[in-house]
């Protein structure tokens, strides 16, 4: 790289006599060998593998020999365009690739203007994540009722919460099935409050003809290693169609500023990010490796594939279930309601099935069948105890999430299992259905 070409990373002065290089340990063939080492371990017979690994560590060498190491690791080619490949698929303005889904929920709340004082409406159900970014700006979290028939957030129970300190409302789409948009952007424009879009299950669903991520003010995906796609076990991007996401690499890098001259004789400034209302904030370090880029431009590649073969898993579960008393599956995909199908949800209605969700979770898991709820109401944590909410008043203004975490759901997986697993799933849920009907 030359140094009048223009980096968000401060070394590789290029051809010198004395240069320094953006990568001072070069990768090499020690470093391949134990990545791949990693990424693929030893099955049951080791000395064959032991074999295969010395032939891979052979042709390593020689590949090496022909070619040259990466001369960057971070922010680089890959990170760029991971960034283009995602403007381009999900049909935005801007999009930044970050460490995970929570720095870019916390970029998200900057240029939102999220600031301490503020409230921000999340669901009582989902992970801690969208909730504590806001916490540690000061902001007061305000928890809204969640919809029975798919956990995801009520647009009623919304409009009763907005006060006037409200600045964000923030819809999960929780298992990747979509949140009701439409009533929420309304709400959300007649008062004047960003909608940041928590589509941490939802890269590559879409709601009535959109993107999920791309209908509200901002929105941010998750590639941790357990959701559909990944970016070597972490990964988020965060995106906008406003105008504030030219501050993205600003926001995603300490403020780091190519644009602004310098201070005299340095080769960089340092700038805040300035939110919609104008308010500057400290920008921190969300910085993303090339090889982790790398891996997620793999990944969207092969996303839509991905979703087509959770979808058909999906369809087959809620066939089996429909007409089994006592299961309740959730919806499926549909033209309006572009699921991701991260998660299968399963409701049991309490009235038929003994005992409820508890005992018919604990019968599954001693049949060797994983499920999880997705996710405790957050209220109950000892975080918001110590903060000071009132667990039981949020409780009691929140009767869908008691109701149905309580009694009446759970999710199922729907990847990575063989056609014998998913029969032996659907025959077990069914079986224990059958033994506890009331």
């Amino acid at each position: 790289m030359k140094q009048s070409e223009k980096s968000d990373f401060r070394y590789n002065t290029g051809e010198a006599k004395v240069p320094w290089d953006a990568v001072a340990v070069k990768p090499d063939t020690s470093l391949v060998m134990d990545v791949v080492r990693f990424l693929i371990g030893p099955g049951a017979d080791t000395s064959a593998y032991a074999a295969a690994a010395i032939k891979v560590e052979g042709a390593v060498e020689e590949l090496y020999r022909q070619g040259r190491p990466a001369a960057k690791l971070s922010l680089g080619a890959q990170v760029k365009a991971v960034e283009d490949l995602a403007r381009q698929y999900l049909g935005c303005k801007h999009a930044s690739f970050v460490v995970n889904w929570t720095a870019g929920y916390d970029i998200a709340l900057d240029l939102a203007g999220v600031r301490s004082g503020d409230e921000v409406i999340i669901p009582a159900i989902t992970f801690i994540a969208t909730a504590a970014p806001a916490l540690r700006k000061g902001a007061r979290i305000v928890f809204a009722d969640v919809q029975r028939d798919t956990v995801n957030l009520d647009p009623v129970d919304v409009a009763r919460k907005i006060t006037p300190r409200t600045k964000a409302i923030v819809p999960v789409h929780i298992g990747g099935y979509p949140v009701d948009m439409e009533p929420l952007m309304e709400l959300a424009r007649q008062k004047g409050i960003a909608v940041i879009e928590d589509a941490a299950h939802g890269f590559g669903g879409t709601y009535q003809g959109r993107q999920l991520g791309t209908i509200g003010d901002f929105g941010a995906y998750s590639f941790h290693e357990v959701k559909n796609i990944t970016a070597l076990g972490e990964g988020g991007i965060v995106v906008t169609n406003s105008d504030l996401g030219a501050q993205f690499a600003k926001a995603r890098f300490c403020g780091f500023d190519l644009e602004t001259p310098p201070p005299k004789t340095w080769l960089y400034n340092i700038s805040p990010i300035y939110s919609t209302d104008g308010h500057a904030f400290v920008p921190s370090n969300f910085s993303t490796t090339e090889i982790q880029a790398v891996a997620l431009l793999n990944h969207i590649r092969r996303n839509d594939q991905i979703i087509a073969q959770r979808r058909a898993a999906a369809r087959k579960l809620h066939d089996a279930f429909s007409n089994v008393p006592g299961l309740l599956p959730g919806p499926l995909p549909s033209r309006d309601y572009g699921s991701t199908c991260h998660l299968f949800l399963l409701r049991i209605d309490p009235k038929v099935i003994l005992g409820g969700i508890q005992p018919f979770k604990q019968a599954l898991a001693n049949k060797g069948v994983t499920q999880i709820a997705h996710f405790c109401p957050l209220y109950y944590y000892k975080l918001f105890k110590e903060l000071g909410y009132d667990q039981a008043a949020i409780a009691a203004s929140c009767p869908g999430a008691e109701q149905i975490f309580f009694e009446h759901y759970t999710h199922l997986p729907l990847f990575g299992l063989s056609d014998e697993a998913i029969q032996y799933m659907i025959d077990s849920v069914i079986q224990t259905a059958r033994e506890l009907k009331a």
